[in-house]
């Protein structure tokens, strides 16, 4: 389901008296299901409507040490919680926070590997069956797989397109702008 263009212009101008940096949208439309694309966000992924879900790659051992994993672990904490959901490479751990659910797409066994386009699809594949049975149609991630995993973009795109086509369930990639993804990285390097 999509945000009437009204809302996300009334969101903007709140966001934009209120401080936060609003972000820069590239929207594509759709004409249909099987035309199915994601949209583009230049700004902070948890800026996002916070009905919205959100998702990221994670490993097995929920380590969350590096790069956004370091974000989402301050922010929603719960490391214990999906380990004991002992989930596996190319499944989906879950946590509900507030109104949302957040997704941790498991595609590696341990934080040092790195995944592969395969472990990655089962891991999508069974975040959207968890969002067809809890009725979840709105999910914010960055270019997942694609910052320290060194997956590239032009393939997870296809392969997103492929999870989700056939479904009601829109997907709003997030990027920073350049300088502040580079700051980011700087400071979780550090860490």
């Amino acid at each position: 389901m999509r945000t009437h263009p009204i809302k996300q212009v009334l969101y903007s101008l709140r966001t934009m008296s209120s401080g936060v940096q609003k972000p820069v949208t590239h929207r594509l439309k759709r004409a249909d299901r099987s035309t199915w694309r994601p949209s583009y966000v230049t700004g902070n992924l948890f800026s996002c409507p916070e009905d919205e879900a959100l998702a990221h790659c994670i490993s097995e051992d929920c380590r969350m040490g590096a790069g956004i994993a370091v974000m989402f672990r301050k922010k929603f904490q719960g490391q214990v919680e999906l380990k004991e959901q002992k989930k596996l490479t190319g499944q989906c751990a879950v946590l509900k926070r507030g109104r949302r659910f957040v997704y941790y797409l498991i595609t590696k066994k341990k934080a040092t590997q790195k995944p592969t386009y395969d472990s990655l699809q089962r891991s999508l594949e069974d975040m959207k069956s968890h969002c067809v049975l809890n009725e979840v149609t709105r999910i914010s991630m960055p270019r997942i797989g694609c910052g320290l995993d060194r997956l590239k973009w032009d393939r997870v795109s296809v392969i997103l397109e492929q999870v989700f086509r056939h479904t009601n369930i829109s997907v709003t990639v997030y990027s920073l702008p350049e300088r502040a993804e580079t700051k980011v990285m700087n400071e979780n390097a550090r860490r």
